[in-house]
């Protein structure tokens, strides 16, 4: 190799690892002393003043893409950015729902996290899917009620849970709240999840798809009213599938958790002749315990500050009620969220 091509590779080198050291310059200021300049910071103690000077990003965990959680959790989403003049961008991911969304709260992949109130109590409590390990987790607010919306083919011969045995079900997607109450139903109807029926573990829209091709006899979704998917079903096979009562296991549930209530999935909300009796469990907003007082305070005003936004992207937000915000025992609220809901 001549003198000039030599130097030309040195020159080179020498600009690609100036690059590199620039770039790993770069991760660092993100990266070091607690993370990304724009991540959340840890909760310092001290006076809540429900102010975020520093531009702060926030993902927030939803559900199934036709769901109300995602419906809801990207209006929400547009909300804070727009509530904080864009100091706090936040995004809305489509998940699995309640169980892994607060796997992940944990984990720190996302920021806020909707959730059913069953699974949250789990959560702090150690119990059910959470295996003895208390989460570190608390609410920000009271949401909504889902309603458990258990819907079967009118050809498949089901007239009560007990019927289900040996039929093709759909208990929702895996680790979602759907599947853990849908488990919880079928039990209290004397049914064993893993054996008696043919589980189908899917999400929302395989569902739906599954319901209208006649591949599944029946299908449990938990979500607010109108939840768009089950509104999709009952458009285009409206002929073909009915809802099934289970209001009379809401005892059995209670059992299992208090937070459990009768309730009635009204005729109008789907265009049919009859309301339907079910059983209903209070949504919550979730984030870790350590999430910074004053973004919890800002995340929170915004879910009451912005509710009519809210109701225009799904009216199931019109149950979002402030009197009840703070009712999320056994959860605990977090401090922040208490401060936004007192002052």
């Amino acid at each position: 190799m001549n003198t000039v091509a030599k130097g030309f590779v040195r020159s080179r080198s020498a600009g690609v690892i100036a690059v590199l050291g620039v770039a790993v310059l770069s991760a660092g200021l993100l990266t070091g002393c607690g993370g990304r300049r724009d991540a959340p910071k840890a909760d310092a103690g001290g006076e809540v003043n429900c102010e975020v000077h520093q531009e702060t990003r926030v993902g927030i965990a939803t559900g199934n893409a036709t769901g109300v959680y995602f419906a809801l959790g990207n209006a929400y989403a547009e909300q804070i950015s727009q509530a904080t003049n864009g100091t706090v961008k936040a995004t809305a991911a489509e998940t699995g729902a309640s169980v892994q969304n607060i796997q992940q709260l944990v984990a720190g992949t996302y920021q806020v996290a909707f959730s059913l109130a069953d699974t949250a109590a789990d959560a702090v409590l150690g119990a059910g899917s959470f295996d003895g390990k208390k989460q570190p987790v608390q609410a920000l607010t009271r949401l909504y009620s889902n309603y458990t919306q258990v819907v079967v083919r009118n050809g498949a011969n089901i007239n009560s849970v007990a019927d289900l045995r040996g039929k093709r079900v759909s208990t929702g997607s895996p680790k979602s709240g759907t599947e853990v109450i849908a488990n919880r139903v079928l039990q209290a109807a004397g049914l064993n999840p893993d054996s008696d029926i043919s589980a189908q573990r899917l999400d929302l829209t395989k569902t739906v798809d599954g319901m209208k091709d006649g591949s599944i006899d029946a299908m449990f979704f938990s979500g607010g009213l109108p939840t768009p998917g089950i509104t999709d079903l009952f458009t285009s096979a409206r002929d073909q599938v009915k809802f099934l009562d289970i209001a009379t296991l809401t005892s059995a549930m209670q059992k299992i958790s208090p937070v459990y209530e009768e309730g009635t999935i009204p005729a109008a909300t789907y265009g049919l002749a009859a309301d339907a009796k079910t059983i209903v469990v209070p949504n919550f907003l979730l984030v870790r315990d350590d999430l910074d007082a004053n973004l919890a305070c800002v995340l929170a005003r915004a879910v009451f500050d912005r509710k009519p936004q809210l109701e225009q992207a799904n009216s199931a937000a019109k149950g979002i009620v402030k009197d009840n915000a703070q009712k999320t025992d056994p959860v605990p609220l977090h401090r922040g969220a208490s401060h936004a809901l007192t002052h």
